[in-house]
């Protein structure tokens, strides 16, 4: 079937508009593939950047790339485009995460197009937040944000949040000794022989250091001094959310990418600042004592950390024509 070719500009503003999504790292593991004749943009993990020491199995990849294919949704919807998406259409390309067709007008009932603003709003915010509460109705909506995406979202009580904490300190003594995962990590920060420019994380995004370490929060600098950076006193009850799926495999990792895409969006919206905590969820070991024993959740694909404070500084993206192919 030929489709109407959608403009350059078009194609140019949607990928864009994707790859505003997070990742692991800021590692950006994706690629897109506009194809014309068909009118559909194809979705690819980009195995360059995948991490095989903090990543082995590709699921945080997954996760980013899911995250782009939501906000692609967002855009395409925001332009008048119905984004019909399919998951893992080619079990021969196991790197073709999804196509979505782009030839069908966007019906009037779709919420997608709701969310736009807040795709280029939303940055992860490494610094204080206050202790205020979260209102339980705004709670409610970003569970609601999940569930529409086949995800879930669970809000830990006192002591989950504790252990939480606990797990998560635990994974960064590993880290800190394990010269191949602190090899990996220095490799896409903003500390002397990390990432380039457009990618990764710039230091001026690591926000402060944290007087007593009461928030979840990765210290990218890995114990080295940035001249101008100071510290700061950080929450002392942090208001954290696991995003869970029932099963783990990558159709899986993708829906709670675009689940935890939806969520950030509406929680940007909402007035909310955001950082992800992915520390536990990278030592196989840590990862299964993440989730609540009395939760119906089966697997933690991620640890949020939400609450009210300091909007977080923009991260480099790499340019449009860098990641997108026209066939």
């Amino acid at each position: 079937m030929t489709a109407e070719p959608l403009a350059t500009a078009l194609v140019t503003s949607l990928v864009r508009d994707a790859t505003a999504a997070p990742s692991m790292h800021n590692a950006q593991p994706w690629r897109f593939r506009y194809d014309a004749g068909r009118g559909t943009i194809r979705l690819y993990g980009d195995p360059e950047r995948a991490m095989p020491t903090s990543d082995p199995q590709g699921r945080a990849l997954h996760l980013g790339c899911g995250a782009a294919l939501f906000n692609l949704r967002v855009a395409a919807a925001h332009a008048g485009r119905a984004p019909d998406a399919v998951l893992l259409p080619d079990a021969d390309e196991p790197w073709l995460l999804a196509e979505v067709r782009l030839d069908r007008p966007v019906r009037r009932d779709d919420d997608l197009a709701a969310l736009h603003p807040a795709i280029h709003r939303r940055h992860t915010s490494r610094f204080p937040f206050t202790d205020e509460d979260v209102p339980s109705g705004v709670l409610d909506g970003l569970r609601a944000a999940a569930r529409l995406e086949g995800a879930r979202l669970h809000m830990p009580g006192a002591w989950h949040v504790e252990e939480i904490l606990h797990l998560v300190h635990d994974a960064e003594s590993r880290e800190s000794l394990d010269p191949e995962a602190r090899e990996e990590l220095l490799r896409w920060t903003g500390t002397p022989g990390g990432a380039s420019a457009g990618e990764g994380i710039p230091a001026h995004a690591f926000g402060p250091r944290q007087h007593d370490v009461t928030a979840p929060v990765r210290d990218f600098a890995a114990g080295r001094t940035l001249a101008g950076r100071g510290s700061a006193t950080f929450e002392k009850r942090p208001r954290l959310a696991l995003l869970g799926t029932p099963h783990d495999g990558p159709l899986d990792w993708l829906r709670a990418g675009q689940a935890l895409e939806r969520v950030l969006l509406q929680a940007t919206l909402d007035g909310l600042v955001t950082s992800l905590t992915s520390q536990a969820l990278e030592w196989r070991e840590l990862r299964w004592a993440l989730r609540d024993p009395v939760s119906s959740m089966g697997h933690v694909q991620m640890v949020i950390r939400l609450g009210y404070g300091p909007e977080g500084p923009a991260t480099p993206r790499r340019a449009v024509e860098d990641v997108l192919e026209t066939a």
